[in-house]
């Protein structure tokens, strides 16, 4: 019974017997064309063989073990072109996302508001610069006309970071509440005239500070170096010489003060002498802790400024003592 399967149906073994026996039926067929050719006496050994065109497979025209089941259930056979040629889906228009332009555009406007702020910054720290600057130059340049007087009258700390106001005093939210009365009374004290025992340079090698020293302690003295307190003893003498400076404007004289260590030294020149100090103790204090400037009975220098750097909240007061 002749096998009516079809090519897909055929195993690999029964595939390669197919073609073995197509092979050997070629392979008689060329005897027998021989045979006749020698008979005939038109058989040439050197004649080159004819090509034997292979049969053609039968190709399947639809699907047959799965044609009504499964997913190949509409399966059909189609050309390139065919495929091709079908109607594609068309894309609709996208859509405008406002939420994300907004949100963009917000966050263009908040970095351009920071980068504003950022250069309002840069421009205020380099105007406070050029400022403290121009007051070394100035400072540099000036001698002291200033000397003082034996008496002591303060409820504050010299140093202090806030301009005076009308009345010369120190704006009231830099003085504490229970000493504003107290500051209102206190009258300025007079500006000595200048003597040779009187200071007027002053410098600190630890933290490369070298200023001038003038005569009062007051805003306006402040502005023109380091300021000896008026009524506070003289270099060299057996009591308390008192020197302070600020340490965000006006020069910055003494901006480093709190990087001083024990034992480090601190000159002080008058016209006829050079004073040799050894610091020997580092303090930060509440502003009206007056009790830093009171007498002493030995040679004692008492440098005060502002604490810390940028809030001067506190004072930072540092002694040294004569050696």
């Amino acid at each position: 019974m002749k096998d009516r399967r079809i090519v897909e149906e055929l195993t690999i073994e029964e595939l390669e017997e197919v073609l073995r026996i197509r092979r050997r039926d070629a392979r008689l067929e060329r005897l027998r064309q021989m045979g006749k050719d020698a008979e005939a006496g038109t058989f040439d050994p050197l004649a080159p063989k004819p090509a034997v065109e292979p049969q053609p497979v039968p190709l399947p025209t639809e699907h047959r073990r799965f044609q009504d089941a499964g997913a190949t259930a509409q399966y059909r056979v189609h050309t390139v072109e065919e495929e091709s040629a079908e109607e594609k889906p068309v894309r609709p228009p996208r859509r405008i996302r406002w939420d994300w332009l907004r949100d963009k555009s917000l966050l263009i406007v908040e970095l351009g508001v920071l980068v504003a702020l950022i250069l309002v910054f840069v421009g205020m720290w380099t105007q406070m610069r050029e400022i403290n600057k121009e007051s070394r130059q100035v400072q540099q340049e000036l001698l002291p006309t200033l000397t003082p007087t034996p008496l002591i009258q303060v409820a504050l700390l010299p140093g202090g970071h806030t301009p005076p106001d009308r009345l010369g005093r120190s704006e009231p939210e830099e003085i504490p509440a229970h000493l504003r009365d107290s500051v209102s009374a206190i009258t300025p004290q007079p500006v000595p005239t200048q003597g040779p025992e009187h200071a007027i340079r002053i410098r600190i090698p630890s933290i490369d500070v070298e200023a001038p020293v003038v005569e009062g302690d007051d805003w306006e003295a402040l502005k023109q170096g380091a300021g000896h307190h008026i009524g506070s003893a003289n270099p060299g003498e057996s009591d308390n010489c008192i020197i302070s400076a600020h340490n965000d404007i006006f020069g910055e004289i003494f901006r480093d003060l709190p990087n001083v260590d024990l034992g480090d030294e601190v000159f002080v020149y008058t016209a006829r002498q050079v004073y040799r100090y050894v610091i020997t103790q580092k303090r930060i204090i509440e502003p009206d802790e007056v009790s830093v400037m009171y007498s002493t009975s030995s040679p004692v220098l008492t440098l005060i400024s502002c604490y810390p750097y940028g809030i001067d909240s506190h004072r930072i007061v540092v002694i040294a003592e004569l050696r």
